[in-house]
């Protein structure tokens, strides 16, 4: 998102150290990593870390914010689930059809149009992308690891709890009753996404290997 604040510390540099290994271990071709997590969990920064990594080994990736893909924009969705109620908060509130269009593009190394929230004005603007030289792209956001063309899933274990301090310090929404409870169910919907993962950032935000 543009205007987004990242708030990277010494245990997301570690985590996406680990991530990263994981990645070079297995990389292939037009490679997809997404990463899932809640609120405040630290999904972007450890897509920020992993992609600095990368480019420091000459390998080109692009982070993909799928919060940007919300069918509904900014200034419109709080209404709009007020108007349909708690359960419609989720998976379907993504605009799936242009996220996986993206993601075609991506492969097939073409250019692209994609939306990107403007968080200070609260405005979708265009995003043009040349994915030609892109050879990995890292997806993250609540519902990221949902994305069935991933190579690699990571799972954040903490939750909207724990992570209310780090809500706080980044202020992209107010803190009250109503949004609570968003919170709270998109922590109902977002751990349903946890069997799906490969790796997981635990508690102490250690990365661990997943057990299937």
């Amino acid at each position: 998102m543009l205007g987004d604040v990242l708030l990277i510390t010494e245990k997301h540099e570690t985590a996406g150290k680990a991530i990263f290994d994981k990645i070079m271990a297995g990389k292939k071709d037009k490679y997809i990593v997404a990463i899932s997590g809640e609120s405040g969990s630290g999904k972007t920064e450890l897509a920020h870390v992993v992609a600095k990594l990368l480019k420091a080994e000459g390998i080109r990736a692009k982070p993909l914010h799928i919060d940007n893909y919300y069918r509904i924009p900014p200034l419109k969705r709080t209404k709009w689930r007020i108007e349909h109620g708690m359960e419609s908060i989720g998976f379907t509130e993504y605009d799936w059809e242009t996220i996986n269009r993206n993601i075609q593009e991506f492969k097939a190394g073409k250019k692209a149009t994609m939306p990107c929230i403007d968080i200070v004005t609260d405005q979708v603007d265009t995003l043009i992308t040349d994915f030609s030289e892109i050879e990995l792209l890292i997806i993250d956001g609540l519902y990221a690891i949902k994305t069935e063309q991933a190579d690699l899933r990571v799972f954040i274990e903490l939750t909207y709890h724990e992570t209310k301090k780090a809500q706080l310090k980044r202020g992209k929404e107010p803190q009250n009753e109503y949004r609570m409870k968003v919170l709270e169910r998109e922590h109902v919907v977002v751990q349903s996404l946890k069997p799906t993962a490969d790796l997981f950032v635990n508690m102490e935000y250690k990365v661990v290997e997943a057990t299937k």
